[in-house]
């Protein structure tokens, strides 16, 4: 059994910073590319950002310059630094890892609970 565990969400002011973590807990033979996406209301859900296990990075445009995604490959944990935060980044955010347990050798995707972010203006 894996679940991936999030923490961090909360309420801000324009102009504030959050951190997301998520760890990725259970019977994991390997992880790969990890990542945040988000979903507001009314919309569908979009990225935000990926990590691969080497370390290599991807934003969508909404957030480059702002937000900063990072992973600690020893905890199985990725983070999501968001600083300059605007109302527009208000939604669930959900972490994403593609990964292998011991017991199947198939790479299957794994979401977290999602954890609620609200900018104020």
């Amino acid at each position: 059994q894996v679940q991936l565990v999030e923490s961090g969400g909360g309420l801000v002011q324009a102009g504030g910073s959050l951190r997301l973590s998520c760890a990725a807990v259970g019977s994991i033979f390997s992880i790969g590319a990890m990542g945040w996406y988000r979903q507001a209301p009314g919309k569908q859900r979009e990225l935000v950002a990926t990590i691969t296990s080497g370390g290599s990075t991807n934003y969508a445009d909404s957030v480059k310059g702002r937000f900063t995604i990072s992973r600690d490959n020893a905890k199985n944990t990725v983070y999501l630094q968001m600083n300059s935060l605007k109302p527009e980044d208000t939604a669930v955010y959900y972490c994403n890892a593609n990964l292998k347990t011991f017991r199947y050798s198939l790479w299957v995707d794994y979401w977290g609970q999602g954890t609620q972010v609200t900018v104020s203006s």
